[in-house]
């Protein structure tokens, strides 16, 4: 029998929670639960806005490549973009390829088409070399392409590398490295897509159009004390904190020479909010004959936040709804930090809600769900700002074309739509060896083509379904033989009849089956084999595969899903090489039969407006499961037998004044054995939307169930 488990958390937390962060006590305990307590986590659920995205210069060589990006489209010179085949490939290229021509470069692209390898190629340097190019920027790869880079730099072409790959011991050169999981990177989140990483650095070289672009300054602010006044201070660049400073000093104690605050401001342009009140409190404390030629902030931010008019620093920190997230306890210069923050990107229209950004936003989604990248931090920014955008009913070009093809148009889209109806059929293109058709879908001016193109899509994903039954077909009688080989702990399949466009898809699918990690490797020539690996149950195949590297051509990828390609002789090797270190493979999670429960609803909790709580912790996926509710004593007073198969089942549920629809699946042995019609009953369940005749209720999806105890 499955174990229900509902944490205790304890009531204080949760009242913290709720009043800190002005959310409602079910909200503050499904996040006590969940163990999302730190406040910059918390903001990611609670805030929907671009506002809080990272700042892209975090990173700590953004600058570099904006810069060499700039020359180029001063001097007119000749770039590549290499992506990869995938969505997250596809839709880097198309975001940089679409940005770089609004600043005049008319940038090639290259993605890795019919059996080629994936990662910037030989021949993809010696070709763009022939034709005068200077400057290849990789996206969505790169990262493990030491030898290309090194060659690219002996024709005298420089190398960007945009990537969000686990890097290898040792790092490409001469390159501009742009990559959140590299060691020193400075940027604060690793996981997220390459597209996201291509985001930032568009959004930095639209900051670099800006008069605030590389120009150092200092924010400074007086609070005056009993007896002493405090002097903060900030050092920016970029928007971004690169130094602090705060002292106390006492009225005609210490001539300012003396101190530590007149070397920190030298050579500073500095800023304050309100100057005549800062500069009578300066005056205080170190006599009249000092000045420090302040500039104020009032007259640029109250023009660009009107509302901030009138109102003193402190004032507007008390009614700050942003720095509640923040760890520390924040004063008055924080909260000028981020008014000009807030000012300068709104200014810019780097927040705006423009098509521009949608288009951007909408890429970026796709990219995050079709890589499973963890649906927490700044990734469910990312997410909510396209989807949202796509529910406003604002589809970028290309989307538009493929979800009317998709019978989409006019639904309500989640991640789960995207992740089910649409990705798919953009990965399918470079499953299949045709990469270029799904950038052409989102790079095509003609409305027509595109429409035509997206018709070309929906074939190559119907060829893709039928490919990849055959290869799970062939595939699992071969996993199950392997499983004692390897211990029990992998299952491995090498199979000429196998196309290496569904290698990935026959891993997921094995794992998934079998509960390891599943490796399927395809041969498309003679000479070369290339596998994918699909990984559970929380174990990171990263080690396994630097374990080895010496056989591979190339390898790389992430902890639960990577690549590699050797030579066909190698493979042997490779196989013995499993064999012993599969004894030493070790999961770390838990029972597959544990429901962890996020609330228990009684009668009074279950209401349409439970469906305000399920959109607040959309999106929904890797790292952020849906929403499993409890409820107990439950009346079953309908039940049917649906579906092809009839194997599901749809109830409807009397819960006090309210009737539930529910669904639940393969459950049709549990009718009249388990529970039955007439029937009080405890229910596990996530909950969606039902949508009939233009109403929208909430629908319950049973995980779980069982006949009430008397």
């Amino acid at each position: 029998m499955a174990v229900w488990n509902k944490k205790n958390v304890p009531g204080e937390l949760v009242h913290q929670i709720s009043e800190r962060y002005c959310c409602d006590l079910l909200t503050a305990t499904i996040l006590a639960r969940r163990g999302i307590t730190d406040p910059e986590q918390i903001m990611f659920y609670l805030e929907h806005s671009s506002v809080v995205l990272h700042n892209p210069f975090e990173y700590e060589d953004i600058t570099d490549a904006v810069d060499r990006i700039l020359d180029a489209a001063e001097n007119s010179e000749k770039v590549l973009i290499f992506g990869d085949r995938d969505v997250d490939g596809v839709t880097s290229t198309t975001m940089l390829y679409e940005y770089l021509q609004t600043i005049g470069i008319e940038a090639q692209c290259k993605l890795p088409s019919g059996n080629e390898s994936y990662g910037l190629s030989m021949d993809a340097v010696d070709n763009f070399a022939k034709d005068y190019g200077s400057l290849i920027i990789t996206v969505d790869c790169g990262i493990s392409n030491n030898a290309e880079i090194a060659h690219a730099a002996d024709l005298g072409i420089d190398v960007i590398v945009v990537d969000h790959h686990n890097p290898q011991d040792t790092l490409p050169e001469p390159a501009i490295i742009v990559n959140p999981k590299i060691e020193g990177s400075g940027y604060p989140f690793p996981d997220i897509s390459g597209c996201a990483v291509v985001h930032k650095l568009i959004i930095a070289l639209q900051f670099s159009q800006t008069p605030y672009f590389n120009q150092p300054s200092c924010l400074l602010n007086v609070i005056p004390l009993n007896d002493a006044y405090q002097i903060d201070c900030l050092k920016i660049e970029n928007l971004v904190i690169k130094e602090r400073f705060s002292e106390t000093y006492v009225p005609g104690v210490l001539p300012i020479t003396k101190t530590k605050l007149l070397p920190f401001l030298q050579g500073q342009q500095i800023f304050a909010w309100d100057v005549p009140t800062q500069q009578r409190m300066l005056i205080k404390i170190f006599g009249q004959g000092v000045d420090f030629q302040l500039g104020d902030l009032i007259p640029f931010i109250t023009k660009v936040i009107p509302q901030t008019t009138d109102m003193s620093l402190l004032r507007l920190l008390n009614k700050s709804k942003m720095l509640r997230y923040q760890k520390q306890q924040k004063n008055e210069i924080d909260m000028l930090f981020m008014l000009l923050k807030t000012a300068i990107l709104t200014q810019s229209d780097l927040t705006a809600n423009s098509h521009k950004l949608d288009n951007d936003f909408q890429l970026a989604t796709l990219a995050a769900i079709a890589d499973i990248m963890p649906l927490q931090n700044e990734n469910r920014i990312l997410i909510n700002c396209g989807i949202d955008s796509m529910n406003k009913g604002y589809l970028r070009p290309g989307l538009q074309e493929l979800f009317s093809r998709a019978h989409l148009l006019g639904k309500r889209i989640t991640a789960t739509d995207l992740s089910w109806n649409v990705i798919p059929i953009l990965n399918a293109a470079g499953r299949l060896g045709e990469p270029e058709t799904a950038l052409k879908l989102f790079i095509e001016k003609d409305p027509a083509k595109r429409d035509e193109i997206a018709a070309r899509l929906i074939e190559l994903n119907n060829q893709r379904k039928s490919l990849g039954a055959d290869a799970f077909e062939i595939a699992d009688k071969a996993a199950r033989e392997s499983l004692s080989r390897f211990n029990n702990n992998l299952v491995l399949v090498a199979d000429e009849r196998i196309d290496r466009g569904v290698t990935g898809t026959t891993a997921t699918k094995l794992a998934q089956f079998y509960k390891v990690p599943a490796i399927v490797i395809a041969f498309p020539d003679a000479d070369v084999a290339v596998g994918s690996v699909r990984s559970v149950r929380g174990y990171d195949v990263t080690d396994m595969l630097e374990q080895n590297k010496e056989l591979f051509i190339n390898h790389g990828g992430h902890n639960f899903a990577a690549g590699f390609s050797f030579t066909r002789d190698k493979l042997e090797l490779f196989i013995k090489n499993l064999e012993k270190y599969s004894q030493f493979i070790e999961f770390s999670e838990g029972a597959e039969d544990t429901f962890e429960i996020d609330a228990e609803l009684p009668q009074k909790y279950l209401t349409k407006d439970i469906l305000k709580t399920v959109d607040l912790f959309e999106p929904f996926g890797e790292s952020n499961p849906a929403l499993t509710f409890l409820s107990r004593r439950m009346k079953i007073i309908a039940a049917d037998i649906i579906g092809k198969t009839k194997t599901h089942l749809k109830l409807t549920l009397s819960y006090g004044e309210n009737k539930w629809p529910a669904l639940y699946w393969n459950a049709v042995e549990k009718l009249k054995t388990e529970f039955d019609a007439g029937d009080y009953v405890d229910v596990l369940y996530q909950i969606t939307r039902n949508e009939f005749n233009g109403a929208v209720t909430p629908q319950l999806i049973i995980t779980d169930m069982h006949r009430s105890e008397s």
